[in-house]
């Protein structure tokens, strides 16, 4: 009996034990619960490209290379190998994306080491080497100080290259304008832009660019190029206003587009003053578009208000001096009451194609004096 009584004493007990048991595997077990993710730190898919020409004074620039677990940020470490791109050493102080080669680079090769960092770490890849930088021409210029763009990066702009400093007293140089990417890699020699200054042209839009001076002396020559300008912006394109472009005087009809206007800006009716007698009236409107252009080929309709007073005519055509003529006749209903002193005509002048209402279309009341007398 007491055994039994023990026995089940003892029971809640190691089933408490077994189910923490069983919870504490679960949560060990369970990929992702009780243990750190696995960190998604960058991988390189293609490793950095250098651009530029590995020649004492010259500037090469790296790209990042592509990279996947998206980076926020990169660090550069340029080094100098043997001839065929081993055994490296970094270039103390050289962890710019861009590098300008040194005289101590020359017979060796360069190299650039790029680190793309996360939140979850770093991994770095290193570009292939350079061919190898040729041996300074002694006497030859030497760059102390890059050449420098100054002036707007703006399509029509004109942009003006300094320079440089150099030791060695150049007694000439030579300017090479390039079209690179926006971070300034990737250029391209511009055709024909062999001067000290360049205009900026639409074709560099979204582009940068870098100018390569060379100095002479009688010892040889030494090439040295230029940071990137500013992307160049495109250049804002002006609101349409549906008028032409240029010219003065008569405009056709056919080169009004929206959002500029027909005006019926003038209006005559012979005889001058309406009276009983007056069985045919002749009316002349006057339209233009543009800033006061006449316009032909427009089709103008009038009709008297209220419209049993005179004939609607057809439609008439503006003449190249931006006149319509429209002929109407005396009907039963003129005039409106014995006191009217005012003929009102309703007058529209439109583009043959467009809605009758839409488009470029006009539409205005104008009145002639009435003489019942």
């Amino acid at each position: 009996m007491r055994a039994t009584i023990s026995s089940r004493r003892r029971w809640p007990t190691a089933l408490l034990v077994a189910v923490l048991a069983l919870a504490i595997g679960a949560v060990v077990g369970v990929p992702g619960i009780g243990q750190a993710a696995s960190r998604a730190v960058p991988a390189n898919t293609a490793v950095p490209v250098v651009s530029g020409t590995a020649q004492v004074g010259s500037t090469l620039t790296t790209d990042n290379g592509t990279w996947s677990n998206t980076p926020t940020s990169f660090a550069y470490a340029w080094s100098r190998c043997d001839s065929v791109g081993n055994n490296c050493n970094p270039v103390a102080g050289a962890t710019a994306q861009s590098y300008l080669v040194q005289a101590a680079d020359a017979g060796a090769t360069l190299r650039v080491t790029v680190t793309a960092t996360n939140a979850d770490g770093s991994a770095s890849a290193a570009s292939a080497a350079t061919a190898v930088v040729p041996a300074v021409v002694a006497g030859a210029p030497a760059n102390t100080a890059l050449p420098a763009i100054s002036g707007s990066a703006a399509v029509g702009s004109t942009l003006t290259a300094s320079t440089g400093t150099w030791s060695g007293s150049p007694t000439s140089f030579a300017y090479a304008w390039s079209r690179c990417d926006q971070l300034g890699n990737g250029c391209a020699v511009v055709t024909g832009a062999t001067a000290q200054t360049y205009v900026v042209q639409q074709v560099d839009v979204g582009t940068t660019i870098r100018v390569t001076v060379t100095a002479t002396n009688a010892s040889g020559s030494t090439p040295s190029t230029s940071a990137q300008t500013a992307v160049v912006p495109a250049v804002p394109v002006p609101p349409a206003t549906g008028c032409p472009s240029s010219g003065t005087g008569v405009i056709q009809i056919a080169d009004v587009t929206s959002p500029a206007r027909l005006l019926i800006d003038r209006q005559t009716v012979t005889p001058g003053i309406v009276t009983p007698s007056a069985k045919t009236l002749t009316m002349h409107f006057h339209v233009t578009a543009c800033g006061g252009r006449p316009v032909q080929g427009a089709l103008v309709y009038a009709t008297a208000v209220p419209y049993n007073q005179y004939s609607i005519p057809p439609e008439a055509t503006t003449g190249a001096d931006g006149t319509a003529v429209l002929t109407m006749t005396q009907l039963t209903g003129f005039p409106a009451s014995r006191q009217q002193q005012l003929l009102v005509v309703f007058g529209r002048a439109r583009k043959a194609g467009e809605p009758i209402t839409g488009g470029i279309s006009s539409r205005r009341l104008v009145s002639f004096r009435v003489s019942l007398h």
